[in-house]
């Protein structure tokens, strides 16, 4: 990809995310008062949007945005009254926008001259609104002459709410005004919306400058006087009624000042292979060291390879911490995109909805945050739909009316806990029991537990739905769901509780960069299992390993360890011992033991791709390289747990 169309792509997805942003914002308050700045700084992310696509090319992109643009222009100007369709309307050509730019990575073109007229007929539907109270006469013409088509509209909304429109003149010394003025600016706007600032043509002493600042509150004059500590003019009284506020969200700055740079994430990338590489180096300095010790004892040589080993392990370190630093993003930025769908479909199929969000701070890696968005989009279109029940429905149950959904995040070592909490009808076992019968996951006759039955609705095509909408009920979703979080090194689990609602759990690591291993030993092969999935290793009498309906197990402090011989899973030739180790991974009641023959090390690895040539080979999330340039294969724990739950034959013989 050009480096052109990399700035082009990097700074039209923040401009999105920016528009979305204020586009949520404007749907939150659009019915209690709306914050003039919100309008002004979509207008100004679209008008921004536009001229970057004019200057790489983009027409269509550019045609839309200047669209767009007019029509926030009409918002602006109060020629067209924000409502529920307006709000709708304005996301579907976010939408709209975000197709035509992901295209631009594919090198396509969409044609958006039909959206363009539908943009256009829009706004032509809104001509005979109302375009607020006659002003002429209510305030002086010399003010008015010199107010632009902005001010004045928004002079006629404040008089139209019932607030007071005043005005300050003020004479401020030309060596400080600029921070005097905006002293001024500061206090007014923490009681009100200033409307103009008017310079003072005549009349003003010799090294000084004048201003009328021209505003309204729907605060007395007297109380405005006290707390400004200006002499105020009135123009006109506010109304007792009026119910224009400001609150404490809009007194803020929309956008806050930031000293941060965009980094491209795949330069990124090739720092942390540099490093990967350093660390191979490092732990070749550390071998020759270990050698030349036994070899030569302590001599002054052998003491000062020993130190810059020390010297570089710790500054490899460091260096790695601050790259990862780096790449960590905020998950509250994917919360809000999961907030604008709740928000959306809700509306669409008329549910109310709730949304609470908790840990929006915790981190994870920027390439992760990127691959986990469709994932948890499918799990919250599923809540939407299968899970929060309708209005009508709820209130039989003795339900609040208002469905819920949470969304969560915590850290949990070096891994990202992510729960998805709905407070509706929760997983009807019987039901996800009998499709799996119907479809031929299990026979009618065989006995399985809660928590499998649970496990069947990731299934390739499964779905409970017997109705078909736009947001799920297709037998699509989270097979596709599952299978991503296990190449990313992730896991899912579900609970659920009859008419009280259902939590999906996903754990995931907070980054694929640079992990730390457990080096285990197979026979003559070698694997490495990432840290992040184990909980515990520990020894393994053969003799103790009993076999319940096709599957070993080993009894662990009272409770009952899955176990699976990773001899027997690849296939690979293993000593004949009384005696193995157990590498345990998963959490909580989601455990399984990992046989190995030997636990070697612990070590730093970088995960490579192996290819498109092995494609399809289940069991593992990629090589390593290790040592003396030893390629490893590294172990996808998620589909050895997938592998664990099938029917198998007695894997003992270990």
């Amino acid at each position: 990809m050009k480096a052109s169309k990399k700035e082009f792509l990097a700074e039209a997805e923040d401009l999105l995310f920016d528009c979305q942003q204020y586009i949520l914002e404007i749907q939150d308050t659009f019915q209690t008062g709306l914050n003039p700045d919100t309008i002004n700084a979509l207008f100004r992310s679209i008008h921004t949007l536009k001229g970057l696509s004019g200057l790489f090319g983009n027409k269509n992109i550019t045609d839309l945005s200047h669209a767009l643009e007019s029509l926030l222009d009409d918002i602006r100007l109060d020629k067209i009254q924000v409502t529920e369709d307006v709000v709708n309307f304005l996301f579907q050509n976010l939408d709209i926008l975000k197709s035509s730019i992901d295209a631009v990575k594919e090198d396509k073109e969409i044609d958006l001259q039909k959206q363009i007229q539908n943009i256009k007929i829009f706004r032509e539907s809104f001509k005979e609104a109302q375009t607020g109270p006659i002003i002429k006469g209510l305030i002086d013409d010399s003010i008015l002459s010199v107010l632009s088509e902005y001010e004045e509209t928004r002079l006629k909304v404040n008089i139209k709410n019932g607030n007071g429109i005043y005005m300050i003149k003020t004479i401020l010394n030309l060596a400080t005004f600029d921070k005097d003025l905006e002293d001024l600016t500061k206090k007014i706007k923490s009681h009100g919306e200033l409307i103009s600032t008017l310079p003072i043509p005549t009349n003003v002493p010799d090294g000084s400058i004048g201003f009328n600042l021209l505003f309204a509150s729907k605060k007395k004059r007297e109380l405005l006087s006290n707390e400004i500590n200006y002499d105020i003019d009135m123009l006109i009284e506010p109304k007792e009624s009026g119910s224009s506020t400001i609150s404490k969200k809009q007194e803020q700055s929309i956008k806050s000042k930031t000293t941060t740079v965009r980094v491209d994430i795949d330069k990124l990338d090739i720092i942390l292979n540099t490093i990967g590489e350093i660390t191979l180096a490092k732990d070749a300095v550390k071998r020759i060291g270990a050698e030349l010790s036994a070899s030569y004892g302590h001599a002054n040589l052998v003491r000062d390879v020993y130190k810059i080993s020390q010297t570089l392990e710790r500054k490899i370190y460091e260096l790695q911490d601050e790259v990862l630093s780096i790449r960590m993003v905020p998950i509250g930025q994917i919360f809000s995109r999961l907030a604008q769908v709740i928000r959306r479909y809700s509306r669409e199929i008329n549910k109310e909805i709730e949304l609470s969000l908790y840990g929006e701070d915790t981190e994870l890696d920027k390439s992760l945050a990127e691959e986990i968005v469709d994932p948890l989009m499918h799990i919250v279109r599923n809540a939407i739909d299968h899970g929060i029940e309708k209005t009508e429905e709820r209130a039989k149950k003795g339900k609040p009316l208002v469905g819920h959904i949470t969304l969560k995040a915590h850290q949990r070592g070096n891994y990202i806990v992510i729960e998805i909490i709905d407070d509706g009808k929760g997983i009807d076992v019987a039901k996800v029991r009998e499709k799996a019968i119907e479809r031929g996951f299990i026979s009618p006759e065989e006995k399985i537990e809660e928590k499998e039955i649970f496990e069947m609705i990731f299934k390739p095509g499964f779905s409970t739905k017997d109705d078909v909408s736009e947001i799920s009920g297709r037998g699509v979703g989270l097979d596709i769901v599952k299978e991503k979080l296990g190449t990313l090194g992730g896991f899912i689990d579900v609970n659920s509780k009859k008419d009280q609602g259902t939590t999906f759990t996903l754990t995931l690591p907070i980054t694929l960069a640079i992990i730390k291993s457990l080096i285990v030993k197979v026979g003559s092969e070698k694997f490495a299992i990432p840290l992040t999935a184990i909980s515990e290793t520990i020894v393994v009498e053969k003799k103790d390993i009993q076999t319940i309906e096709w599957k070993d197990v080993y009894y662990i402090r009272g409770e009952m360890l899955p176990i699976i011989s990773i001899s027997k899973l690849f296939d690979i030739k293993s000593k004949e011992n009384d005696m193995s180790f157990a590498v345990v991974v998963g959490y909580g009641k989601r455990k399984l033991g990992l046989l190995v023959d030997e636990i070697m090390e612990q070590q730093e690895i970088v995960i490579k791709s192996m290819g498109e040539y092995f494609a399809g080979i289940s069991g593992f999330a990629g090589a390593a390289e290790i040592g003396r340039h030893e390629v490893i294969l590294v172990l996808d724990v998620e589909s050895i747990f997938e592998k664990s739950l099938q029917k198998i034959e007695s894997t003992s013989h270990v």
